[in-house]
């Protein structure tokens, strides 16, 4: 009788893990660090922490974008210059000159039509763009004033 009950309770655990899994939307949370210059963040996050420099973008002569992982963990940088940049070719300049920021995190999603859905009738800055390197994004802003981005890779 207790190896049955063991079993059920085993079998109800993997259930309402798997549950959880399929109804999770965000694979992946990834905090973007807004700087005035890449190259002083590669030295730390590199040389002293032992994260990967896994990306960069060059933005002229220097970067306007890097990302760094290690062990599962990711974070990104990216200047002030290159996201003006951005917002000036997305046509969002007047929309976003009043947004300060406090965060922006970048989030990898499954299904950003499931996404969309969810965050129908908010504050949405960019209702939909393709990426160079390959991603669907829909960015906008939460109601603390933060900035997400969300991406179909």
């Amino acid at each position: 009788m207790r190896s049955a009950k063991i079993f059920l309770l085993f079998g109800l655990v993997v259930a309402a893990r798997s549950i959880a899994i399929e109804e999770r939307p965000v694979k992946k949370l990834t905090p973007i660090l807004v700087v005035e210059a890449i190259e002083p963040s590669i030295e730390f996050w590199v040389d002293r922490l032992g994260f990967e420099k896994t990306m960069e973008v060059p933005e002229g002569d220097k970067l306007g974008f890097a990302a760094f992982a290690r062990d599962g963990f990711e974070v990104m940088v990216q200047t002030h210059a290159s996201i003006a940049k951005e917002v000036e070719t997305a046509g969002l300049h007047e929309k976003l000159k009043t947004v300060r920021a406090p965060s922006i995190l970048f989030m990898e999603v499954e299904s950003l039509e499931e996404i969309r859905k969810k965050v129908e009738g908010l504050d949405i800055l960019v209702p939909h763009r393709e990426t160079s390197y390959g991603s669907k994004e829909l960015w906008m802003k939460e109601p603390g004033g933060h900035i997400i981005g969300f991406a179909e890779m």
